[in-house]
């Protein structure tokens, strides 16, 4: 039981990930009918945010009179620097401001996000709208390629470490909470975090869609773009916001990432197809689809990663996402929550 309760957790938070991603790609094609194979690309610059603001709050300076380190009467080294944080607010303080340096990147990366996906969209996409979905893939997959390379110049080929707050470092006795022996479920406090936000901003992000008047136009438009610009609405405009949005969405997702797996420059490849797997599963267009298929695949990758499992069937778990999508596309073609019509034509 203890086994089956860890591999949920752990598919969950899989799942959190997969979700926030393949939610930010179901946002752009259901607005703009685009097939954005950048979109992995801005959860990897999701990610840097948080490795810039670390390295922003990491700034320093040598004070005067500082000296080198002297053994045997020859100095070496550098002085040691200051970080201005410290010399600003005190030790204390500057220390607990780096310390919780992940979460203060969602500051940061919203508006750097949201930026980003405004000039994709109005620089590059908007100029493949009507063009087949093959093209879409082609240049946006490019673009990816492109961003990568950008970050793999300036951040180097190597990951970079990017911890969790101190005070979420360590373990949660799970097993105790839900009445089991305890130890029996440990489970580390970020992923619990990270699951946690991931509801917070999937549940945003439907709440935005159903309850404001903003969502409400969209929602509209995705259903009938061509009745809203009739009714003198600026449908494009509020298309260019959402793409915004969804590059947000993936950037957040990115930025608390980073503590679990460590940012390097193809993390967003690595994340991108299993993506689209979970986006077509899910039902092109479908927004509860895509969200539900993220942890349905999530979980079911947790479960296929078990030792017992692994001996038994060797390498399933690099194939039981793809193997899941064959089964559930031939007895449902349309994914989970499809609709009809979507990329039918």
């Amino acid at each position: 039981m203890d086994q089956i309760v860890l591999q949920i957790l752990n598919g969950l938070d899989k799942g959190s990930a997969y979700a926030l991603i393949a939610l930010g790609l179901t946002l752009i094609f259901g607005t703009l009918g685009v097939v954005n194979f950048a979109h992995g690309a801005l959860f990897m610059l999701g990610a840097f945010c948080t490795v810039t603001v670390n390295r922003i709050l990491n700034l320093g300076f040598v004070p005067e009179g500082a000296t080198t380190q002297s053994v045997g009467g020859f100095n070496f080294g550098s002085p040691k620097e200051t970080p201005y944080l410290e010399h600003w607010f005190g030790e204390a303080a500057g220390q607990a401001i780096v310390d919780w340096s992940v979460p203060l990147s969602i500051l940061f990366a919203i508006p750097v996000m949201l930026l980003i996906g405004v000039i994709m969209e109005r620089g590059l996409i908007k100029h493949f709208y009507k063009r087949p979905h093959a093209d879409q893939i082609l240049v946006t997959f490019g673009l990816a390629i492109v961003l990568q390379e950008i970050i793999k110049y300036y951040y180097g080929a190597n990951q970079i470490p990017a911890p969790a707050p101190e005070a979420f470092v360590g373990s949660f006795d799970f097993g105790a909470m839900i009445g089991m022996d305890a130890g029996a479920i440990i489970y580390p406090y970020w992923r619990i975090v990270y699951f946690v936000f991931a509801l917070i901003v999937i549940s945003a992000m439907f709440a935005f869609l159903r309850y404001t008047t903003f969502g409400m136009v969209v929602r509209a438009g995705m259903a009938d773009r061509e009745t809203v610009t009739i009714l003198g609405i600026n449908v494009d405009r509020r298309f260019t916001i959402m793409f915004g949005i969804a590059a947000a969405v993936a950037g957040l997702a990115g930025v608390m990432y980073t503590p679990i797996n460590s940012p390097n420059y193809h993390m967003g490849m690595d994340f991108l197809v299993i993506s689209f797997v979970v986006v077509v599963v899910g039902g092109m267009g479908s927004l509860p689809g895509a969200v539900l298929a993220g942890f349905l695949l999530g979980i079911l990758e947790s479960f296929a990663s078990m030792r017992e499992v692994i001996e038994f069937l060797p390498g399933v778990n690099q194939v039981v996402i793809y193997l899941a999508a064959i089964v559930i596309l031939l007895t449902r073609p349309r994914g989970l929550m499809g609709r009809a019509g979507v990329m039918e034509d």
